[in-house]
């Protein structure tokens, strides 16, 4: 009768050593043991919606037949000048490069006292829009090929000039990078 207890302590043992293995492994990475939040899905604010899903891409990330030139207006993932996070929103391309795109970002809120801005005309490009737009004239952002989503238009070719001149854009400026 006495045979028994040391089989049942053993068995006891690996259940103990079964369940703390389950219980390690469902316990989050790092010193921190407290659940994570679910990651959230990033949104642009209220207000104009998105144009339609872009066409298959390519490994660039621009849609396969379509890359951003300079003078066209896209939407695209606008990274914040300081750094800690991006919004998805109309820019206009200024320069292209193999390690990116130059940018201006392109506002729906009214800039018309500002000096660093004009405004935009956006119904061309975005129906939806019940006001125009402005254009930050400030330094251009570079933007990853990935980044660029849609396809919105082009700049009207009055602005584009004012742009060009601003920038310092002179004929074929866009490919030199």
């Amino acid at each position: 009768m006495a045979g028994w207890w040391p089989w049942l302590l053993g068995a006891l043992l690996v259940l103990a050593a079964g369940a703390a293995l389950v219980a390690v492994r469902r316990r989050p990475a790092g010193r921190d043991a407290r659940p994570r939040p679910a990651p959230t899905r990033r949104t642009r604010p209220t207000g104009r919606t998105r144009p339609p899903a872009a066409p298959a891409r390519s490994k660039a990330g621009a849609p396969a037949a379509v890359r951003p030139r300079p003078g066209e207006i896209w939407w695209a993932d606008v990274p914040y000048e300081d750094g800690t996070g991006s919004k998805v929103r109309p820019c206009l391309v200024l320069r292209t490069g193999r390690y990116g795109m130059e940018v201006l970002k392109i506002t729906s809120q009214d800039k018309s006292n500002r000096n660093d801005h004009i405004r935009i005309p956006t119904r061309a490009w975005d129906p939806g829009a019940d006001h125009d737009s402005y254009l930050d004239l400030t330094d251009p952002i570079r933007v990853a090929p990935a980044a660029f989503a849609d396809r919105a238009g082009t700049c009207e070719p009055r602005l584009w000039r004012e742009v060009q001149i601003l920038h310092d854009l002179r004929p074929g400026a866009g490919r030199r990078r």
